[in-house]
């Protein structure tokens, strides 16, 4: 394969896509193809002045060459800090919409391209932005907390962002002075939250399509085939789930707890595509997938995002060789959806500090 023919990107549907049935993933590259692929996007990264970032979801080629190529591999916010702080004009995102808004948001000079712009998040879908202005306009004395995944427009009427590693901390320091939380979008880390911290919140209706399906049953029954295993969860997943966690957190969390907690199989309920970094960094434990199906299914875990499939080699290629696929967003969306992101950046920044946060919490819908 030459060069100049690795920029077509061909789509084929899933293995398993009896649930997502308008699912599409890039077509597996041939051995030659991947090399081919991976040699063009080296040399089409140094010439465009670009870094490549990936998020864990994504197939484990655009994990591994975005650290060959001093790019990164992390969850949506600290790949857009990491975009922000890199030298590279040019940022390639590899994950969903809301990450490369997220990335645009806090690099408005930057080019934000991804290898799919139809690759978008439950999350972000669920929760559009008229109707989201309707319902903090029924809550007004409420303080807006947001999850990251969501679109650029709900960011810019919150008055907080949080991430699921920092979540409990913010809202923990929200309900000490006082206020009270109108939570969007995903309702199971809201509820994780609040019976963790006893909040007053009111909830959005929203659930990711992928942890959403994890069975407290079924894994049960897992837990019984392997006594000694240790169970990580991702706080997206339902209460019954995460009631059967040795540990929960976010995907950062899930990586420390697998290497510090005393075990050597674990069983891992977030989207599997974790298990490339978690098998790498540590090659001999034993990582299994939880359950999302019963014993009748075809699939017994199908715990991956479809819209996180839709990213391969070949979009990088084209989007770096073409310019194409470039992020957008309103400039007069821009400074007020960067004020919740910069509150929370300048919250964690402190706490890791050893810092009071109190001064950090302006009073927004207090009682």
């Amino acid at each position: 394969m030459s060069a100049s023919d690795v920029i077509d990107v061909e789509y084929e549907q899933p293995a398993c896509s009896t649930k997502h049935a308008w699912a599409r993933v890039p077509v597996e590259p041939t051995p030659s193809q991947r090399t081919a692929l991976k040699d063009k996007i080296k040399r089409l990264l140094k010439e465009k002045n670009a870094v490549m970032v990936s998020h864990y979801y994504v197939h484990p080629d655009l994990q591994d060459l975005a650290e060959e190529t001093g790019g990164l591999v992390s969850d949506s916010l600290e790949m857009a800090r990491f975009g922000r702080d890199h030298s590279a004009q040019t940022l390639v995102v590899s994950g969903v919409k809301f990450m490369g808004e997220t990335s645009k948001i806090l690099s408005p000079h930057k080019t934000v391209l991804m290898p799919d712009l139809d690759a978008t998040c439950s999350l972000d879908l669920g929760c559009p932005i008229s109707e989201f202005n309707a319902f903090c306009d029924a809550h007004p004395d409420r303080t807006v907390v947001v999850y990251a995944n969501t679109s650029a427009a709900v960011k810019a009427r919150a008055d907080w962002l949080v991430t699921s590693s920092c979540a409990l901390d913010i809202v923990r320091a929200l309900k000490d002075k006082g206020q009270k939380i109108l939570w969007a979008p995903d309702k199971h880390l809201g509820g994780y939250i609040q019976r963790e911290t006893g909040a007053d919140m009111v909830f959005w209706e929203g659930a990711c399509i992928v942890h959403d399906e994890f069975k407290a049953f079924e894994l049960e029954a897992l837990i019984k085939e392997h006594p000694k295993a240790k169970v990580l969860v991702h706080p997206e997943s339902p209460q019954d789930v995460v009631a059967l966690a040795h540990a929960v957190g976010s995907t950062s969390a899930i990586l420390k707890a697998a290497q510090t907690l005393d075990a050597d199989t674990f069983i891992v309920a977030t989207d599997n595509g974790m298990l490339h970094k978690l098998r790498t960094l540590n090659p001999t434990k034993t990582f299994i997938e939880a359950p999302t199906a019963g014993n009748s299914a075809t699939c017994k875990s199908c715990a991956h995002c479809p819209w996180m499939a839709m990213n391969g080699l070949a979009g990088v290629a084209q989007v770096l060789e073409l310019g194409t696929n470039e992020i957008q967003v309103d400039s007069g969306l821009i400074d007020r959806a960067r004020l919740p992101i910069d509150r929370m950046l300048a919250f964690t920044a402190a706490l890791k500090n050893g810092q009071p946060v109190g001064g950090l919490i302006p009073n927004i819908g207090a009682a």
